[in-house]
């Protein structure tokens, strides 16, 4: 499937795919949700404790850049698995501006995090281990395992099949108690599923451009 490099109305690029016209990240401003929806609404629930945390769809690497970056700052350990059935090439990764827009001088950490080994863990600092799992979302088997997700995956109207109860089942399986899950998505039949999985269920303010957004948490 045909992709393209686009730049979304924060400065910041994505990867646009054309016969779906489906973005890798909100037009509106690629690094302003990322922020919102996984650091303000995720990480930040956390303060400086070490955590695992899970990405549904790795992706550009955004989400695992600006996490790292937190990290830094905190001095927070972080132990990150980015999970991604079709990663992009490193050709890709190396044309998105992030570094150049949040903090220029990590440009080589962010490569590194496109450039390092699939299905291992690597040591990108003393406190951030980043593991990239080339693996469909359903064949998830991870038990009682992650503080929290990140639920970046393709938007329901071009994949509903990611955002279904057996989907988030696992995604509860993999979850330790008390753990939560964040996405930029809120629809009605998403919230469904996420409560049929077992998830307490809320609506939160939704990044620039969108109104809404979900934040799950396993509650027992």
């Amino acid at each position: 499937m045909k992709r393209e490099i686009i730049q979304t109305n924060d400065g910041s690029t994505t990867i646009h795919l054309p016969e779906w016209d489906e973005s890798y990240h909100s037009k509106h401003g690629a690094i302003q949700e990322a922020y919102h929806v996984f650091i303000k609404n995720g990480l930040d629930l956390f303060g400086d404790k070490p955590i695992s945390i899970l990405e549904i769809g790795f992706g550009t690497g955004l989400n695992s850049f600006i996490t790292y970056l937190e990290a830094k700052k905190r001095n927070q350990p972080i132990n990150y698995i980015g999970i991604e059935a079709y990663p992009i090439s490193i050709e890709e990764a190396l044309q998105m501006n992030y570094s150049d827009e949040i903090d220029s001088t990590e440009k080589i950490l962010f490569n590194e995090m496109h450039e390092s080994q699939w299905e291992q863990k690597n040591a990108l600092s003393a406190t951030f281990t980043l593991t990239k799992r080339k693996q469909f979302f359903q064949d998830i088997q991870d038990e009682n395992a992650f503080d929290l997700i990140y639920f970046d995956a393709f938007g329901f109207r071009v994949q509903p099949e990611l955002w279904s109860e057996e989907v988030f089942a696992s995604m509860f399986k993999a979850m330790k108690t008390n753990g939560v899950l964040v996405t930029y998505a809120c629809r009605t039949s998403i919230k469904t599923a996420m409560l049929s999985a077992g998830f307490s269920v809320e609506k939160l303010p939704g990044a620039p451009g969108k109104r809404e957004m979900l934040r799950a948490t396993k509650a027992l």
